[in-house]
């Protein structure tokens, strides 16, 4: 496994890619950050990213949960999506099943940001993170937002990084150059992991020409967050965000921008509350690219494969109960332990393959996952208190 940022087996690096500091942002932008009190122990917990050229482009892909939160609601209604110049964030509070309140505390943060960077609201958009159903203390907030202004910085690109963390054990951030373009990235996860996307906000920033950011995220995406599970909970807070101000000249390696958000969201998987190991479930042979995604994702969130995961236990037997329950109704021949490949379910290997051939078409997919142990328990049996 490579020390570098594109460390999974299931990663291939671009040609020519140059690893910079992830503190470093792509030029034009900067961030700071501050504490307002909504994590303990004086941790960061409100941040600001801005990108300092007016031409900017950008794509915000928000999740599909019915019951989305308030920043997710405040960006469908009020960004300019296209045209997105900042982000406020905040994390330790989704401000999620806050009603009226919550949406109105999520435009203040917006407007708050707007006013310290001169822009015009609907240019900002505001994402959050954390507990579901607890009001924003909306003053500390405001007040956190001023002071992360005043901490701009092109460097900020680690500070920020930790300040969007909640359960997650490590940050998630590169800057990398190749191509004459610059692209630097945060993330965050943790639980509440599921497409459509994830309890997970991932932002990126690239001095890249895109002529259609919007058709550039969504395909690294599909390929990426939307392909990842932690629990099989779909978030009410997920948002990712792309802006690029060209200031290059040139356009986006090929496959650069797919990497680095496959690399981010195998790390979300591998930071998944408890989490001790990644799987990858590949599904072959499938009646319909439908069907094999279906059976895909019924083996990544049956409980008794993931502690399967967990405990390097090569039983074969709940992949193929999964698979079976995923095709319930379909006139399905015994699968068989000759059409299952599960020797590094029970290897001693951090990021284990898991095969399945259906023999009913041609059709594949593949859902990346987390195990699943005694500590996931704990951590989401003690949320909130």
């Amino acid at each position: 496994m490579s020390d570098g940022f594109f460390k999974s087996r299931w990663v291939e690096s671009p040609a020519g890619v140059e690893e910079l500091d992830p503190a470093q942002l792509a030029p034009g932008f900067r961030a700071g950050t501050a504490h307002c009190g909504l994590k303990g122990g004086g941790k960061t917990d409100v941040g600001l990213l801005v990108c300092d050229a007016e031409g900017v482009v950008s794509s915000i892909l928000l999740t599909r949960n019915g019951s989305a939160a308030a920043p997710v609601r405040v960006c469908r209604k009020r960004c300019e999506r296209g045209a997105i110049r900042a982000v406020v964030v905040n994390a330790g509070n989704a401000n999620a099943e806050t009603g009226e309140r919550g949406y109105a505390d999520a435009v203040a943060m917006c407007d708050e940001a707007a006013g310290q960077l001169g822009l015009r609201p609907e240019t900002v958009a505001v994402a959050e993170t954390g507990v579901i159903g607890v009001p924003l203390p909306i003053d500390e907030v405001l007040a956190g937002i001023g002071a992360a202004a005043k901490a701009l910085s092109p460097d900020g690109g680690s500070d920020f990084a930790d300040a969007i963390l909640t359960t997650d054990r490590w940050p998630k951030r590169c800057t990398v150059r190749a191509g004459g373009v610059t692209l630097s990235a945060q993330a965050k996860g943790g639980g509440m992991i599921q497409p459509n996307m994830a309890t997970m906000l991932c932002f990126v920033q690239t001095d890249a020409a895109l002529d259609d950011p919007e058709a550039a995220l969504r395909a690294a995406t599909e390929a990426s967050f939307e392909r990842i599970t932690v629990d099989g909970q779909m978030s009410t807070n997920d948002t990712i965000l792309l802006q690029a101000t060209g200031a290059a000249g040139a356009p986006l390696p090929a496959g650069l921008l797919e990497a680095v958000l496959l690399q981010l969201a195998i790390e979300v998987v591998a930071d998944g509350e408890g989490s001790t190991r990644v799987g990858r479930a590949q599904v072959e042979g499938a009646a319909s690219p439908g069907e094999a995604e279906r059976v895909a994702r019924a083996i990544a969130n049956s409980p008794l494969v993931k502690t399967a995961l967990f405990g390097r236990d090569p039983n074969w037997g709940r992949i193929a109960q999964a698979a079976g329950m995923a095709l319930a109704g379909e006139d399905l021949e015994e699968i068989g332990a000759e059409g299952i490949d599960a020797t590094e379910l029970g290897a001693d290997v951090a990021e284990a393959e898991i095969g399945l051939r259906l023999d009913r078409g041609e059709h594949a997919a593949h859902v990346w996952f987390s195990d699943l142990g005694y500590e996931y328990v704990r951590i989401n049996a003690e949320y909130t208190t």
